[in-house]
């Protein structure tokens, strides 16, 4: 896929990376300030969500052809793609259609075919009442899930888009959602660190785990301020990593440190707080678990970065200093590349090695 790999062909999905190897590769351009990101599941394209309302997507193998999606009435946070993994049609009844689900700061969640030369949005949801703030798809894409500041979590069917059920129990704005790798079970985060499980056959609330870590009440601005920025599972479900900012100090000018929370799934206790080492001053905005085992972050601040740790180990191994401040982060499907989304309206693609 153009010349990123021309040296010695794309690696092995699995391959090893090495860190201190990482290196920008590609920048992405736009005009506004950009939000999230995600690469869709065949790893042709990479989509940002802009504070325009609009979503850009760039082909990697033609980063000159960029598409604008327009339809959302506000900035966009959450990305997500069905299938995840395509699966074969009927007889007769060609490939499968890949869809992007995108949701909103309006509470809107649209639906778009996301490889059409002009995508257009063939579905609006009023998912939230408030900012919907992350979507995300169950691992064998027959369901999706959303959040939002109406403290709720609600489950789709990804056939007819119809709400299968909301989950209660929040009683602060939910940041983000994931499912376990097992599809039984999904979880969700708040703006004060609280992680609950829910069953997603019988709806109940299974447990809470405590990443208050990366929340605190202000009380010079009387502002709550932090929570579950991130939230990713390691691919085999045996650890949540939740990304945010601890050792808030000014609330109003988000001065604070960025930090990784980890937990052990089968206890539900935390098992480490990831930090970054030097101290960087800012917020860790996503969060991915590469194969190799690595724990990688990153974030903005005083800047920009991207942050790579051992899961066993509190302090960063290996920091990258990145341009321009990150609000996002996603992992290729290759594992190879990583984009951070910018503030200066440019997404940065990276090789790991």
């Amino acid at each position: 896929m153009s010349g990123l790999f021309s040296r010695s062909g794309p690696p092995s999905p699995d391959g090893q990376i090495t860190p201190t190897r990482t290196r920008m590769a590609l920048e992405l351009r736009h005009t506004s300030p950009l939000i999230s990101c995600r690469f869709d599941p065949t790893g042709r394209y990479v989509f940002a969500g802009a504070q325009d309302n609009s979503i850009l997507r760039w082909e990697l193998a033609a980063p000159n052809t960029k598409v604008a999606l327009a339809g959302h009435r506000s900035w966009v946070r959450g990305l997500a793609f069905l299938p995840l993994t395509p699966t074969p049609s009927p007889p007769g009844r060609g490939e499968v259609a890949r869809k992007l689900l995108s949701s909103d700061y309006n509470g809107k969640l649209l639906v778009w075919p996301f490889d059409a030369a002009t995508p257009t949005a063939e579905r609006t949801i009023d998912a939230h009442q408030g900012f919907a703030r992350a979507v995300v798809v169950s691992p064998d894409s027959t369901k999706f899930a959303t959040c939002g500041n109406d403290n709720l979590v609600k489950l789709w069917n990804a056939t007819d888009f119809a709400l299968i059920r909301a989950f209660e129990g929040h009683t602060c704005h939910v940041y983000n959602v994931a499912f376990h790798p097992d599809g039984r079970h999904l979880v969700s985060g708040d703006l004060r660190g609280n992680i609950k499980q829910w069953d997603i056959q019988t709806g109940r609330e299974t447990r809470t785990m405590d990443a208050s870590v990366i929340f605190r009440y202000d009380p010079t601005f009387r502002a709550d301020h932090g929570g579950v920025r991130s939230m990713s599972f390691n691919a085999d479900g045996s650890l949540l990593a939740c990304a945010g900012i601890t050792n808030v100090s000014n609330a109003f000018a988000g001065i604070g440190n960025p930090a990784v929370v980890l937990f052990n799934w089968q206890t539900g206790q935390r098992s480490q707080v990831l930090r970054v080492l030097p101290a960087f001053q800012g917020t860790a905005w996503g969060v991915v678990f590469h194969p190799s085992g690595y724990v990688i972050g990153a974030g903005a601040g005083n800047g920009g970065g991207i942050w790579f740790w051992r899961p066993t180990e509190a302090n960063s191994i290996h920091n990258v200093t990145v341009p321009n401040n990150a609000r996002d982060l996603a992992i290729h499907p290759d594992n190879r590349r990583l984009a951070v989304p910018c503030f200066d309206g440019v997404v940065r693609i990276y090789e790991l090695s």
